[in-house]
């Protein structure tokens, strides 16, 4: 048991809070846990296990510490952002006079432009799931839902068949998918997705089903239980390789494309933020950016002009 008013005693407090109140997802909390257990260590071998005794200089040197470890900018950035959030809870809880980690900034993170590929090269990785086997069929209704819905491949694979939700006589043609947190979105998808998930389900769904227990999952794999995110990527990869498109293509890249395709064809923003479950539009804004990109690019290589 943590001594009562320890720093170690104000961590567990701090998970259960994260954990209760905020409702963070259990891999998020594991990870704080993990962030901030690092740094408590760092701290006790500065003599220092109790709120009081943790200055600005102290978080300032365990910064100085993470900076020569050879580790990535993001990494960095994830365990200070733990460390300022713990601090925060230290004065909020009346655990401390202070926050040391007030003036702790994290470093400058790299701008990573997302990979989206054409509407051509997508076109092309979907023809390469032609077929009427039942993994061609899997394959052709994954990647499809994929593209029709901007869903991350953890959301795909977690679907289950009644999510593919339909009301009245009328088909609505949505999907319920559930995002980080377990926040729950739906997300309308169009003819060509609805034709490929209708052949899967009725072609080879069934048989995949036969050979496991009858999970409710939607997307099988060859033995019958739900597809893996692993699973999933492999046939994703192995399409776009059959397609010979030459660039590098993963579930994400789906993602990705669905964001840019949409913008590029006029769509707010604000409505792609809705569809890809992002919190914060800032988040989408980018692939704002990534059209742009494309629209200067045409613009210097068309206009006689632009150079």
């Amino acid at each position: 048991m943590p001594q009562p008013g320890s720093l170690a005693d104000a961590l567990d407090r701090y998970l259960r809070h994260l954990a209760i109140e905020r409702g963070r997802a259990g891999n998020t909390a594991l990870a704080y846990h993990r962030d901030l257990q690092a740094y408590l260590e760092f701290l006790a071998a500065q003599g220092m296990t109790m709120p009081a005794e943790v200055g600005r200089q102290a978080v300032s040197a365990y910064a100085a510490a993470l900076s020569t470890d050879s580790l990535a900018a993001s990494s960095i950035a994830r365990k200070l952002s733990a460390v300022r959030g713990f601090h925060r809870f230290l004065v909020e809880e009346g655990l401390a006079e202070a926050d040391a980690a007030a003036d702790t900034r994290p470093p400058k993170l790299a701008s990573r432009l997302p990979k989206a590929i054409t509407v051509e090269q997508v076109a092309a990785v979907l023809d390469a799931a032609g077929g009427d086997d039942p993994m061609a069929l899997r394959d052709r209704a994954l990647l499809e839902l994929l593209y029709a819905t901007g869903a991350r491949i953890s959301e795909a694979v977690a679907l289950n068949v009644d999510d593919v939700l339909s009301t009245g006589e009328e088909r609505a043609d949505v999907v319920r998918l559930f995002g980080k947190g377990g926040k729950q979105r739906i997300v309308p998808y169009g003819s060509f997705a609805r034709t490929a998930l209708d052949a899967y389900l009725v072609r080879a769904r069934p048989g995949l089903s036969a050979r496991g227990r009858h999970t409710p999952a939607l997307f099988l794999g060859a033995r019958g239980s739900r597809l893996s995110r692993q699973g999933a990527w492999l046939a994703v990869k192995a399409r776009a390789e059959q397609a010979g498109i030459g660039v590098e293509v993963s579930p994400h890249t789906f993602r990705h494309s669905f964001a840019t395709h949409l913008l590029a064809g006029g769509a707010d923003v604000r409505v792609v933020q809705e569809l890809l479950g992002h919190s914060s539009v800032a988040t989408t804004q980018i692939y704002t950016r990534v059209t742009a990109d494309s629209l200067r690019d045409m613009y210097t290589t068309a206009h006689p002009r632009a150079r």
